[in-house]
C-alpha cells in the first residue's frame, strides 16, 4: 500500500497567510488607488511593456543557456573503434527527437523507460539479427551502465540545475496536485476580470501571456537538455561496453602490462619491470632498407647489427626503448617482407599488437610492388577488424644520401623549398614513395641511416613520432583494454565456480537444518 504524501499543516499555512497578509493588503490597496486615481490603465501598459521587455531579454538568456548547455554536451570517446562512430550517430538522433511533452520529469516511469529505448537502439546497431538484443547484456553490465550513467547525470544536473539540492520528489508531486487547483481559481478570477473590466483584464492577459511564455520556454529549453543528457550518458556507455571499453573490474589499473609485453620484456632482458604497459612500435619494410639501422639512430647507440645480405632477423625481436617526451616503448625489428623468412601470419599479428607503425623504404629502389602488397594486406586486415582503430603508421624514405647527385651530401636540406638538386631529388622521392604506397605525404620522412651521418632522425622523425604519441596511446588503451577483459572471463570464471563449489558443498548442512526446523 503506497504511503499518501502529507497534507499541508494548518498551522504553518496560518502562519504564512499571517505573514503574506500584510504584503497582499498593501497590493490591494495600491491597485484600488490606481483605479480610483485612473492610473490603472496606464500601469497596466507599463507592466505589458515592461513584460515585452523582459521576454526579449529572457529569449536572449535562453539562447546563451542554450550555447552553454551545448558546450557541456556528451562527447563521443576517441578511443572507440570504427564501428561505434555509426552507433553514436543512432543515439544522437534519439536524443533529438526526446520531446518534453513525451517525457514529463515529475512522472517517475521515464527513467527506465526512456533508459531501456537508448540501450535498445545500441543493442539494435551490435546484434542486428536478434529479436531481443537487449536480453544479450548480462545483468552485472545492465546495473554497470545504469549506475555509472546516474551518476554522470546527478554531476551534471547538481551543477546545473539551480536548486537541484534542495527540490525533493515530494516538492514535485505536491506541486503537482497543487497546480490543477491553483489553476482552476485563476480561471475563475480572470473570467470575473473580465466581466468587470474587458480593458483591464485584456492587458493583463496580455502581460500574463508573455511572463509565462518566457519561463515556459527557459523550462522546456531545460527539460530538453535534461533528456538529451540523459539518453547520451546512457548510449556513451553502452556503447563503452560494446567496443569493450566497459570492463567489470574497475578497481585495477586499466594499462597495466599484458601478458605479451611481460613475455617481450623478458625476451628483451629488460630488468626492471615497467608500472604500465609499455607502447609497442613496430618497424616494417623490405629487406636492407635500414630497419635495424633505425633501431640504432632512435637508441643514440649501436643495439642492433645493420642488415646485411642475406637478412639476419628470423623473428619479430623486441627491445626496450626510452627517451624523454616518450612513454617507455618495446621496439620491435622484423625481417623483410620480401624475404624468404617473412611471415606474413607472424606479421599481421605483430601489427595487431602494435601501437604505432614505422615502415622503411628504400628511396633509392624504385619496385616497391612487393611493399605495396604488404601494406595493402596490412590495411585490409586492419579495416576488417571493427572493434579497434588502426595504429598510426609512418613511412621512413631511408638511404636519401644516395640520391642523385649521389656525391654530394651536404646537410641540412630545405626540403619545403629546395634550392639544389640535391634536395629537390629528395622532396620528388618523398612524394613518389607516398604515391605508390598509398599513404599522406605527410607521413613520409627522408631519413639518412648511414653510421656517422644520421640525418633528420633526431628532429623530424622524433617529432613526427611524438606528434602521433596521443593516438598511439589510445590505440594502447584499446589493445590492454581487450587483454584485461580476457583476463577478466577467467577469474570471474573461476570465481563462479568456487562458489558455485562451495553451494554444492554446503548444501547437505542447509537441506539438514532445514529439515531440523
Amino acid at each position: 500500500m503506497k504511503t499518501p504524501l502529507p497534507a499541508v499543516n494548518p498551522l504553518r499555512l496560518l502562519v504564512f497567510i499571517l505573514m503574506l497578509l500584510p504584503l497582499l493588503a498593501l497590493l490591494g490597496f495600491g491597485f484600488f488607488w490606481l483605479w480610483q486615481s485612473g492610473y490603472l490603465q496606464y500601469w497596466l501598459i507599463a507592466m505589458v511593456l515592461c513584460g515585452g521587455l523582459g521576454y526579449g531579454l529572457q529569449y536572449w538568456l535562453v539562447r546563451q543557456e542554450r550555447q552553454l548547455l551545448t558546450d557541456s554536451a556528451t562527447e563521443p570517446n576517441p578511443d572507440w573503434p570504427p564501428s561505434a562512430d555509426a552507433v553514436w550517430q543512432q543515439v544522437e538522433a534519439l536524443a533529438e527527437m526526446c520531446n518534453p511533452q513525451d517525457w514529463p520529469i515529475e512522472e517517475g516511469t521515464w527513467v527506465l523507460a526512456l533508459g531501456q529505448k537508448t540501450m535498445e537502439t545500441v543493442a539494435h546497431c551490435y546484434h542486428p539479427d536478434v529479436e531481443k538484443p537487449l536480453l544479450e547484456l548480462t545483468i552485472p553490465h545492465t546495473l554497470m551502465i545504469i549506475e555509472r550513467a546516474s551518476r554522470d547525470l546527478r554531476q551534471d544536473v547538481a551543477e546545473k540545475i539551480p536548486f537541484s539540492n534542495r527540490l525533493t520528489i515530494g516538492d514535485l508531486f505536491r506541486i503537482q496536485r497543487w497546480k490543477a487547483k491553483a489553476e482552476r481559481l485563476f480561471s475563475i478570477y480572470r473570467a470575473g476580470s473580465l466581466l468587470i473590466n474587458p480593458v483591464n483584464a485584456l492587458l493583463s492577459e496580455a502581460w500574463r501571456h508573455l511572463r509565462e511564455r518566457s519561463f515556459d520556454q527557459a523550462k522546456d529549453e531545460l527539460h530538453r537538455w535534461f533528456l538529451r543528457t540523459y539518453v547520451c550518458k546512457v548510449g556513451y556507455y553502452a556503447i563503452d561496453l560494446y567496443s569493450g571499453r566497459l570492463p567489470l573490474g574497475d578497481e585495477e589499473f586499466v594499462t597495466a602490462p599484458t601478458p605479451e609485453s611481460k613475455a617481450d620484456l623478458g625476451q628483451a632482458e629488460e630488468t626492471e619491470k615497467p608500472a604500465i604497459e609499455p607502447l609497442r612500435i613496430l618497424i616494417l619494410g623490405r629487406s636492407n632498407s635500414g630497419k635495424s639501422s633505425l633501431i640504432n639512430a632512435l637508441f643514440g647507440t649501436l643495439t642492433t647489427a645493420a642488415d646485411v645480405l642475406p637478412d639476419t632477423t628470423q623473428a619479430v625481436k623486441p627491445f626496450v626503448l626510452s627517451r624523454e617526451g616518450l612513454t617507455q616503448a618495446l621496439i620491435f625489428d622484423s625481417p623483410g617482407c620480401d624475404s624468404a623468412l617473412f611471415d606474413h601470419p607472424q606479421m599481421l599479428a605483430a601489427a595487431g599488437n602494435a601501437d604505432l607503425i614505422l615502415w622503411l623504404s628504400p628511396a633509392n629502389r624504385p619496385d616497391r610492388q612487393a611493399e605495396r602488397d604488404c601494406l595493402d594486406v596490412l590495411r585490409a586486415t586492419q579495416a576488417a577488424r571493427t572493434d579497434r582503430r588502426a595504429p598510426p603508421l609512418l613511412v621512413v624514405a631511408s638511404f636519401i644520401d644516395r640520391l642523385r647527385p649521389v656525391n654530394e651530401w651536404q646537410p641540412p636540406y630545405d626540403l619545403a623549398h629546395p634550392v639544389n638538386s640535391k634536395a629537390t631529388n629528395i622532396t620528388a622521392a618523398v612524394r613518389v614513395i607516398a604515391a605508390d604506397l598509398a599513404v599522406a605525404v605527410e607521413q613520409v620522412i627522408p631519413v639518412c641511416l648511414l653510421a656517422g651521418k644520421v640525418y633528420n632522425v633526431d628532429d623530424t622523425l622524433w617529432a613526427a613520432i611524438l606528434h602521433h604519441q596521443d593516438e598511439a596511446l589510445r590505440v594502447r588503451l584499446m589493445r590492454c583494454l581487450d587483454a584485461r577483459k580476457r583476463a577478466e572471463d577467467w577469474v570471474m570464471l573461476r570465481r563462479q565456480m568456487a562458489g558455485a563449489g562451495r553451494f554444492v558443498r554446503d548444501l547437505p548442512d542447509i537441506l539438514g537444518k532445514r529439515a531440523g526446523r
